[in-house]
Order: structure tokens, then sequence, then C-alpha cells
């Protein structure tokens, strides 16, 4: 049974296999390797954020009129941060490939 699909066990023994020399990446090394890679999808995703926030604030205060021009740059922001999260995306499997 050669082509047998490795158990969980499997896995936990070549992790004590690889030894304490294996680096486990903590999150804020893995955000900064994702930022460095692609800056544009968390930029992106404040200044959604940001918009989102300050058109509920107007809306809120009863500006409605800059509270629907806020959603509206909210939904460009939005668009803004999945095409730069689909660029990003095909450029690393484009590295992949080569």
């Amino acid at each position: 049974m050669a082509n047998e699909e490795p158990s969980d066990l499997d896995w936990i023994q070549l992790r004590r296999e690889m030894g304490p020399s294996h680096h486990v990446e903590t999150t804020k090394e893995k955000f900064a390797r994702k930022f460095s890679a692609n800056p544009f999808v968390p930029i992106g995703c404040l200044a959604t954020a940001g918009a989102l926030s300050y058109g509920l604030w107007c809306f809120r205060t009863g500006r409605s009129k800059l509270s629907q021009q806020m959603m509206r740059v909210r939904i460009v922001a939005q668009g803004l941060t999945i095409t730069a999260l689909v660029v990003g995306v095909v450029m690393t499997a484009g590295k992949t490939l080569k």
C-alpha cells in the first residue's frame, strides 16, 4: 500500500523529525510578509472601512447627501480592493508557474 494517504499521525511524526529548527511564522511576521507582497489590499480595506464609518456617522448626524457620497466612495474602494486582490493572486500564480 505505497499509495496510501498520510494520516494525522504521520504529520505529527514529520513535525517532530523537523525538530526545533523549523520556524513557525507569527501573525505579525505574516502580516508584514503579505503587506510587502501586495500593499494595496490592506490599504484598500482601511479605505473601505474608513468610508463606511464616516458615511454612517454622516447619516447619523443628518448629513444624508454626504453620507450617500461616502457610500459611493466605499463601493469604489471595495472594487479597487478586490481588483488588487485578484491581481495579486494572478501575479503570485504566475511566479509559481515559472
